[in-house]
C-alpha cells in the first residue's frame, strides 16, 4: 500500500492540532499514513505519541534549526525531495496559513498541481471542494502530477487507531534562497479554556445586534455553557465589539463545527462564506427576513436578550 503523507501542523504549547488528527484519519482511506514533522530538535519525539494513537504508520522528522529558525521556505524544500524519494500516493496539508504556502510552494518544485481548502478526498484522487461562499460543491481532481491537497479543518471526524510508528530522520539540506526570512522572536499568544476557533466543535457567534462590546459577554456566556469557541461577523469586528482575531466569514476565518450558534448576525454573504459548511445552525434575530434563516438549520425570530438568557438556564439545569 503506496504512503500517504502528512504534514504535521502542531504548536509547542498545545501539541499535536486537530486538523492534523482529522488528515490521520483520512489517509487511512487513501493508503498508509506518514506522518511529517517539520521543526527543531526533538520535535518527532514529543508528538509520536499522539500521531500514533491516529494511525500513523511512519514518522518522518526533518529536525534542524534551519527549520525552525526560517519560515516556510526550508519546510517546502525538505518536504520536496521527501515526495520526490518515496512518490507518495498524495500529499495532505492543513489549510492553514502556513499549510497553503508549503503547499503552493511545493507544487511550483515539483511542478504538480494543487487543490486548496478540500472537504474530502477518494481513493481515486477526486476531492470535494466548497466554492462561491458555499453556494456550490465542486468535485475536482489534479491532473498534473500527484494529488496535492490542503485539507479544511473541520472537514473530517477524527477517529483514533493505534498504530506504532517507525522513526525516521531526514538530512536538512537548505539553500542559501530558503533562508531569506529568518524567525527572530515568537510571541505565545494568550490562550483562554475555549477552543481555538477554527478547529472548535461549538462556536457561538455574534453580530452587530449584539449592540455593543460589553453584551459580547452573553456571547461568551453561551460558549462556555456549550465548550465552545466565540466567533463574530465583520460587522461586529468593525464596530468594535469583539477582536479581528475571532472574525469567521471571507475575510476572517472559516470555521465547519458540529454546532454555530449565530446572535444577531444577518447572514451576508460575506459571512455566510466563512460558516455555512457547519453541520447544524442555529440563529437568533429580530428581523424574520434576515438572510440567515435562509441556512439555519433551525431559527428563533426574536429579542437575543431574552431568549439567550433562557437557553443558558435550560443549558445549566441539564448539567
Amino acid at each position: 500500500m503506496s504512503e500517504v503523507l502528512v504534514v504535521v501542523e502542531a504548536t509547542r504549547e498545545f501539541g499535536v492540532k486537530k486538523v492534523t488528527l482529522e488528515m490521520l484519519t483520512l489517509a487511512r482511506e487513501l493508503g498508509a499514513p506518514s506522518a511529517v514533522v517539520l521543526g527543531g530538535p526533538g520535535a518527532a519525539e514529543a508528538l509520536s505519541a499522539r500521531l500514533g494513537e491516529y494511525g500513523a504508520e511512519k514518522i518522518y522528522a526533518a529536525e534542524s534549526e534551519e527549520i525552525d529558525g526560517y519560515l516556510v521556505a526550508p519546510k517546502a524544500t525538505v518536504l520536496a525531495g521527501l515526495v520526490s524519494r518515496v512518490q507518495p500516493a498524495a500529499v495532505l496539508l492543513a489549510s492553514s496559513q502556513e499549510g497553503k504556502e508549503i503547499a503552493a510552494r511545493l507544487a511550483v518544485k515539483l511542478d504538480n498541481g494543487i487543490l486548496t481548502d478540500v472537504v474530502g478526498l477518494g481513493a481515486d484522487g477526486i476531492a470535494t471542494q466548497v466554492a462561491f461562499a458555499g453556494s456550490a460543491i465542486v468535485k475536482s481532481k489534479v491532473s498534473r502530477g500527484l494529488p496535492l491537497v490542503t485539507v479544511r479543518p473541520n472537514s473530517v471526524n477524527p477517529i483514533p487507531v493505534a498504530a506504532s510508528p517507525v522513526v525516521e530522520q531526514l538530512t536538512v539540506a537548505v539553500t542559501d534562497s530558503d533562508k531569506l526570512a529568518r524567525v527572530v522572536e515568537r510571541v505565545a499568544e494568550q490562550k483562554g479554556s475555549r477552543p481555538e476557533l477554527t478547529e472548535a466543535g461549538v462556536v457561538v457567534s455574534g453580530g452587530r445586534g449584539v449592540g455593543n462590546a460589553d453584551n459580547f459577554k452573553l456571547v461568551e456566556e453561551l460558549a462556555d455553557l456549550l465548550g465552545g469557541a466565540v466567533g463574530a461577523s465583520r460587522a461586529a469586528v468593525d464596530s468594535g465589539y469583539y477582536p479581528h482575531q475571532f472574525q469567521v466569514g471571507q475575510t476572517g476565518k472559516t470555521v465547519s463545527p458540529q454546532l454555530y450558534v449565530a446572535l444577531g448576525i444577518s447572514g451576508a454573504i460575506q459571512h455566510r462564506a466563512g460558516m455555512q459548511t457547519s453541520k447544524t445552525i442555529v440563529a437568533v434575530n429580530k428581523d424574520g427576513e434576515a438572510p440567515i434563516f435562509e441556512l439555519a438549520d433551525f431559527g428563533v425570530v426574536g429579542d437575543l436578550f431574552k431568549i439567550v438568557p433562557q437557553a443558558a438556564d435550560e443549558i445549566r439545569k441539564r448539567k
